[in-house]
């Protein structure tokens, strides 16, 4: 990457204040560009879910995989159960959602409360394993909540049968004036659920898989208590990316944590942050790190810069940190801060082998938090910042009534923010594709069919905040 006329900026620099200058291109298609990264994490897309309680589950595990992403299940839920959701996201079909299921005596009340759980919209009812009907929110409309799903369902319901490829599914389903189907195997029973979307997606993504062809998912551990028995634990439980977490990713328990983290000789990457500056990555990649994580109160929820003034604008912080992990043979991801397309396309010019997301996938109907309904009807969920009281309530459950007292006085960050669901992009995979779709498009105005390609050949500009704000769209006349 390099600056237009090559200005030297003498300010750090937000997303916000950059942008991208097109150039020469031969690149004839967006879907020509390859957007696979090679940091050795195995995603196909450049994007990795944070490491966030209200975010990362394993819902929105197995579906960014799917489309090739990543999600890193945080650090705060205990090891046992970390290992049980690698195993479950392992065990998932690469084209085919899991389905919802009911049996046809469970009642209208149960089928709207997991209705929303997934995307898909709908409950597979099932007897002997075998889908014998389907219901979806409009089916539970204006009857009592006590109705047995037999009531309601649509019986014998198209079928899709496990063989079948993405784009024969997708003719099959548009034939029917089917939105979705049930997949069965060779004997009948219920193996997954398609929609046509999701048949149409599986021709555009390649899943993010390791060596054996299972979806990858990455898991986090802390810098505090017995942290090799915790990594060892996460290695030996499937985890395909290791990372070790805390806010001040540049300090000597961070250090210590990852030489015993790096001591196990691990065989997957360790990423390590989150940190802001060359000194960091230096110090950071001596310890052991494969990958740093960039980033110091960009995100939505957090409030270091406010409470501490401590942090650094995010484009500055990227292209900085990654100039140096270049030199070192090393990778960074970019942690927070991102609202837009755009923002990923300019954190991914700046060096980054993946960009990090939180928040913004908070407002899915795959996060983990409950779907809520606001008095003005519009749908939401609960995020909240990892250092936040909230989090540090849940974290230090098992602590003295005085020591927890203790913490809570030193919390940063939100503990209760509403992230509103967008009505026409409800789920992660409809982010998703608004995502890779701006990135792709960046990547051939600059004439790049690769991520490194694009790092290299990037030109960019410094605006005012008058020029971000032509950029925008008018949805009213200005007039």
């Amino acid at each position: 990457m390099r600056f237009l006329n090559d200005l030297k900026p003498s300010y750090d620099l937000t997303y916000d204040d950059v942008f991208m200058v097109p150039s020469r291109s031969a690149v004839g298609s967006r879907q020509g560009v390859d957007l696979s990264s090679n940091d050795g994490t195995g995603t196909t897309i450049p994007l990795v879910v944070a490491n966030m309680t209200a975010i990362a589950g394993r819902r929105m595990a197995e579906t960014v995989a799917r489309r090739g992403g990543l999600v890193a299940i945080p650090q705060d839920i205990p090891t046992e159960v970390i290992a049980e959701v690698v195993s479950w996201v392992k065990r998932r079909h690469l084209v085919f959602d899991t389905p919802i299921t009911l049996s046809p005596g469970a009642t209208v009340a149960e089928a709207l409360s997991l209705l929303h759980k997934r995307a898909h919209g709908a409950v597979v009812v099932v007897e002997d394993d075998k889908p014998v009907g389907v219901v979806t929110e409009s089916d539970c409309q204006g009857v009592d909540r006590f109705t047995s799903l037999a009531d309601i369902m649509s019986r014998d319901p198209l079928v899709l049968d496990e063989g079948i490829e993405p784009r024969a599914a997708f003719d099959r389903l548009s034939e029917a004036h089917r939105k979705l189907a049930p997949v069965v195997d060779g004997e009948g029973r219920l193996v997954g659920i398609l929609t046509r979307k999701g048949a149409l997606r599986a021709t555009l993504y390649t899943p993010a898989v390791d060596a054996n062809g299972r979806l990858r998912i990455a898991a986090t551990v802390g810098i505090n208590g017995d942290v090799a028995a915790k990594a060892a634990a996460l290695i030996e439980a499937g985890a395909d990316v290791l990372v070790v977490d805390t806010a001040h990713g540049h300090q000597e328990s961070m250090i210590n944590a990852l030489r015993a983290v790096r001591g196990l000789d691990p065989k997957v990457p360790i990423v390590a942050g989150n940190v802001v500056s060359a000194a960091g990555v230096r110090d950071l990649v001596e310890a052991g790190a494969d990958i740093l994580k960039v980033g110091v109160g960009p995100g939505a929820m957090c409030t270091t810069r406010m409470m501490t003034g401590v942090g650094r604008p995010q484009f500055s912080a990227v292209l900085e940190c990654a100039a140096e992990a270049r030199r070192l043979g090393r990778h960074v991801w970019a942690d927070g801060g991102v609202r837009h397309p755009r923002d990923v396309a300019m954190a991914l010019a700046a060096g980054a082998s993946n960009v990090m997301i939180g928040s913004w996938f908070a407002g899915t109907y795959e996060s983990p938090g409950d779907l809520q309904t606001a008095a003005d009807g519009r749908q939401y969920k609960e995020s909240f910042g990892m250092a936040s009281a909230r989090a540090v309530s849940n974290r230090t459950a098992q602590d003295s009534t005085y020591d927890r007292a203790r913490k809570a006085l030193f919390e940063e960050g939100i503990s209760h923010s509403r992230m509103f669901l967008d009505p026409a992009r409800p789920g992660v995979e409809d982010l998703i594709d608004s995502i890779v779709a701006g990135v792709r498009s960046s990547c051939t105005y600059a004439g790049a069919g690769t991520l490194e390609e694009f790092h290299e050949k990037a030109i960019v500009g410094i605006q005012s905040a008058a020029g971000y704000a032509e950029g925008k769209p008018l949805h009213s006349s200005w007039a």
